[in-house]
């Protein structure tokens, strides 16, 4: 084999190496947004925060359709929510006159960490602080361990 073919050989084996690692990184982060939301909806649940209906936004700001989800926005343009059944939607398509008329089904999509990420600067959000948004000190006793108080 020569210099060059072992070379090129080393480089597909790098780029693939590289590719499963990115795969893997994204399912991590997409198992830990989801389990962020599972615990949100719960909290929200126990809360009785009101879910609201879901809408699509049409691109471009071209009208909206209803779909028979109901859950939380989390965006306040409203382009992405959490179902009540904890699922992740981005709520922007391009909608048909049909689709305003009849409404959507919006399809379910991992949920990332950050909201808009690689967005225009002030685009994007942590989805903690989305959720924190909505219902404000739903994680304190989701995730950090009780600190008895100073003296007690």
């Amino acid at each position: 084999m020569s210099t060059e073919q072992d070379w090129a050989r080393q480089r597909r084996e790098a780029a693939a190496e590289h590719e499963r690692r990115l795969v893997a990184r994204q399912a991590s982060e997409n198992a830990r947004a989801q389990r962020l939301l599972d615990q949100f909806v719960r909290a929200a649940e126990q809360a009785e925060l009101p879910a609201h209906p879901l809408e699509v936004q049409g691109y471009g700001g071209r009208g909206s359709a209803r779909t028979p989800r109901h859950g939380w926005y989390l965006r306040v343009d409203r382009t992405a929510a959490v179902g009540t059944d904890g699922s992740f939607y981005v709520l922007t398509a391009p909608l048909s006159l049909w689709d305003r008329l009849r409404g959507v089904e919006p399809e379910a999509k991992p949920p990332p960490l950050v909201l808009g990420a690689g967005g225009k600067d002030g685009d994007s959000i942590d989805l903690r602080d989305a959720l924190e948004r909505l219902l404000p000190g739903w994680a304190n006793d989701q995730d950090q361990p009780r600190q008895s108080a100073p003296g007690s």
